[in-house]
């Protein structure tokens, strides 16, 4: 952040103004009423300039993101496709959902290929390293039908915690959607990203997955997109994900 007698950098009301927030005159009055933040401190100078660049900027405590030339783009991926580019084996792949994009785009993280549901794709490195890593503990929720009726009993020990061949895991939400004689819906909240992980742990108390999809990858919702389809991240998805990864 710098001072109006510094020739460095961009008004805070213009740069406000021109990401859309609202009109100048308005922006100025955000300021003034305390409701505009740069890097953690609130602003309310209005010769103040920032690098867009580099300034992490809230309004009304959401994250403001300058234009970018990457692509984020949320897809629901079919069960029985592939999470690569280029499958050797020829099996359905991801390059086949995203006929007519130019980019070069990277999947961030994999879903089985019998797993359907949310897979985030950009062409931005960094934030699709970070938000793959396991340290950064993205919290993904699955929903999963079942064979048998789970009880209570086994939701509480995959939110307590179970012991897999490679280690502990456990839920950090789990809840039942519907119960048959022969089958249950179950949803639960994950952070781990080990291979096949939600299956396992389903598996270890019981109930063996017969279908599974993810519904949600941190903040962002698969909502009603259809299988094969894609959309770009909104730009509050895009600051809250790059919120929870320290972007």
């Amino acid at each position: 952040m710098t001072e109006e007698n510094e020739p460095t950098g961009v008004r805070l009301q213009k740069y406000l103004a021109q990401s859309g927030v609202a009109s100048r005159r308005k922006c100025e009055e955000l300021m003034l009423e305390g409701r505009v933040e740069v890097d953690g401190e609130i602003v309310t100078l209005m010769g103040t300039r920032i690098d867009p660049a580099t300034a992490i900027v809230r309004v009304d405590g959401k994250r403001l993101l300058p234009p970018t030339e990457h692509t984020y783009l949320v897809m629901n991926k079919p069960r029985g496709v592939v999470t690569t580019m280029a499958d050797e084996h020829g099996r359905p792949d991801l390059t086949g959902l995203l006929k007519g994009r130019e980019e070069r785009l990277f999947h961030v993280g994999r879903l089985d290929t019998d797993t359907s549901g949310l897979l985030l794709l950009t062409n931005d490195g960094e934030a699709a390293h970070r938000l793959a890593h396991p340290s950064f503990e993205v919290t993904k929720t699955y929903v999963a039908l079942v064979e048998g009726r789970m009880k209570d009993a086994a939701g509480r020990r995959l939110v307590d915690g179970i012991e897999l061949e490679d280690g502990p895991a456990k839920a950090d939400r789990f809840t039942v959607r519907d119960r048959q004689d022969d089958r249950t819906l179950v949803e639960l909240d994950v952070h781990i990203g080990r291979n096949r992980i939600v299956r396992r742990m389903l598996d270890a108390v019981g109930h063996p997955v017969r279908e599974l999809t993810r519904t949600a990858f941190g903040p962002v919702r698969l909502g009603q997109l259809r299988p094969g389809a894609t959309r770009d991240l909104t730009d509050e998805e895009r600051g809250q994900l790059f919120d929870s990864v320290g972007l």
